[in-house]
């Protein structure tokens, strides 16, 4: 079996060396936004109006409901548009472009359109940016049908993933997190696509199932080894994907473990971590579950004071503190 090159990158890089590869691969793929010709807000799309030329490359002007619309107008005669946002909360700028026509347009028209879409939409808390551009949202959209919601949280994820998103269908919106932005890993010289829906696990255990998504996994693993320590063993999931979401992977480990915690860095009052919770009383029964809990931010907008961004935070301590509190 040949070897397989790797090679060492951040977060932001493995989204950018995805999106090169299938522009490469794809001529029908394109890129619009605000400043993605000059590189995008963060560098993901850094060389790329040098490559693939002002065609291909479109900084737009500054409307959310534009950039929206005419990337579904263009998904409609054929071509794969990436539509970057920029900030996640910008999004609400084109929520009637993304829910009422994007998510629904295939189903209205019988399966005849087809709206292949990438929004890609980084969120999350990052370096104290305040109420207006720090809100995870995503329990928003796994509530709407029609769109596969993507929350990687490593580089190879954020590459293989966006891979699957590109070649997808179906309108994919990825929430990538704005926190892991430097995180690095290793990804392969040809990027191959993951699939959606199925969860990535972190660690083993019987004591406690540990579900997260994005910008906490790291924050979880930090907390598995804590409870190693202590003897605790857990079983952890980084779900990847919210919609769809590995179901079966999570009700089986907690038929063996007979405990969950969800915990995510939204706020938790209406959060998708209700949602797991909800399913697996559903598929299990309440009476073969001894404690499901979550674990998310207050209901409270997101301070831009440094030590108080800290208190909303969910913390690797909290979720030690949370696990402890069930056993």
């Amino acid at each position: 079996m040949a070897q397989v090159t790797t090679t060492e990158v951040t977060l932001i890089e493995a989204g950018r060396l995805a999106v090169q590869q299938e522009m490469r691969r794809d001529p029908t793929v394109w890129v619009l936004g605000e400043d993605v010709a000059r590189g995008g807000l963060w560098g993901q799309y850094k060389g790329f109006l040098e490559e693939f030329g002002a065609e291909r490359v479109v900084s737009t002007p500054i409307s959310e409901a534009t950039i929206m619309g005419a990337g579904l107008g263009a998904a409609l005669v054929g071509t794969r548009p990436i539509i970057e946002m920029r900030i996640f909360d910008f999004v609400m700028c084109a929520m009637d472009e993304l829910v009422n026509q994007i998510a629904k347009v295939r189903y209205m028209f019988g399966g005849q359109a087809k709206p292949a879409v990438v929004v890609r939409m980084p969120h999350g808390m990052w370096r104290n940016s305040a109420a207006q551009h720090s809100q995870m949202l995503e329990a928003w959209f796994t509530h709407l049908p029609g769109v596969v919601v993507v929350a990687p949280s490593s580089a190879e994820d954020e590459a293989g993933l966006l891979v699957s998103a590109i070649r997808s269908d179906d309108p994919v919106l990825i929430f990538d997190p704005k926190d892991l932005w430097g995180a690095t890993g290793r990804i392969a010289e040809k990027i191959e696509p993951i699939p959606f829906g199925k969860a990535r696990q972190l660690s083993t255990g019987d004591a406690v199932t540990l579900v997260t998504w994005s910008a906490l996994v790291p924050k979880a693993v930090e907390a598995v080894a804590l409870l190693t320590k202590d003897g605790v063993m857990v079983d952890a999931f980084d779900l990847r994907t919210l919609w769809p979401w590995d179901e079966d992977a999570i009700v089986a480990s907690v038929k063996r473990t007979g405990r969950l915690l969800v915990t995510h860095e939204a706020v938790e009052v209406g959060g998708f971590g209700g949602e797991i919770v909800a399913r697996v009383v559903d598929r299990l029964g309440p009476q073969n579950i001894k404690s499901a809990k979550r674990l998310g931010a207050p209901r409270l907008p997101i301070p831009f004071s440094p030590p108080l961004e800290t208190q909303v935070r969910v913390t690797t301590d909290k979720i030690v503190a949370k696990v402890k509190g069930m056993l």
